[in-house]
């Protein structure tokens, strides 16, 4: 008797549904900090009501991260508003590469922390290990300055659990699962903040 072949599932299409799974499972159990994301929130929109501006950086893909929430907070995410001050300081190749060629790449994010970055601002330092080196001296560099520091980062936490004043702790210790969750927890923040801020905005 021939077996059913169309009744089998392919390789590739298991590894879909896993994985999909996976990023629902790891979603879900933002829950478990969802404090700390309000609390991230609050910071945030104190911040900008106070007439501070929000500065990111990360490395590979949480560079794009950086550049998202300037983005979302720039332009819009769900609501007419007026831009809110956001940067990413990996936008710049320029900076960057100059910055890694005259002084050492550990210091991409610690020089312009020290020239744009005041007291009352708010710094998101993201790294899925926790224990990027240069992500760790801008967050040093920003407490120094006297900026709140918010970290994006995995299970652990790392280095940076120590560092910053606040840490958002992905529940998983895969890149991949820590990194979806941090785009939720951006959209999460980019929505509490706009409602902060603008609560009678479309």
């Amino acid at each position: 008797m021939k077996k059913n072949i169309r009744s089998q599932k392919s390789a590739p299409r298991k590894s879909i549904e896993t994985q999909i799974v996976a990023a629902s499972q790891t979603i879900q159990q933002l829950i478990l900090i969802s404090g700390q994301i309000e609390e991230a929130a609050g910071k945030m929109t104190e911040a900008l009501r106070n007439g501070n501006k929000i500065v990111c950086f990360g490395n590979g893909g949480s560079a794009a991260d950086a550049q998202h929430l300037a983005a979302e907070l720039l332009g819009r995410f769900e609501k007419e508003r007026r831009s809110l001050p956001a940067l990413a300081l990996t936008t710049n190749s320029s900076t960057l590469t100059s910055i890694a060629n005259d002084y050492d790449y550990k210091e991409v994010f610690s020089r312009p922390v020290c020239g744009l970055v005041r007291a009352g601002d708010v710094v998101i330092a993201i790294s899925t290990s926790g224990n990027s080196p240069n992500v760790l001296e801008g967050i040093r560099a920003a407490k120094n300055i006297g900026a709140y520091v918010i970290g994006w980062t995995g299970r652990s936490g790392g280095k940076m659990k120590d560092l910053a004043d606040l840490c958002l702790c992905v529940p998983s210790d895969r890149t991949p699962r820590i990194q979806e969750g941090h785009e939720v927890i951006l959209h999460i923040l980019c929505g509490l903040v706009e409602e902060g801020l603008f609560p009678s905005a479309r």
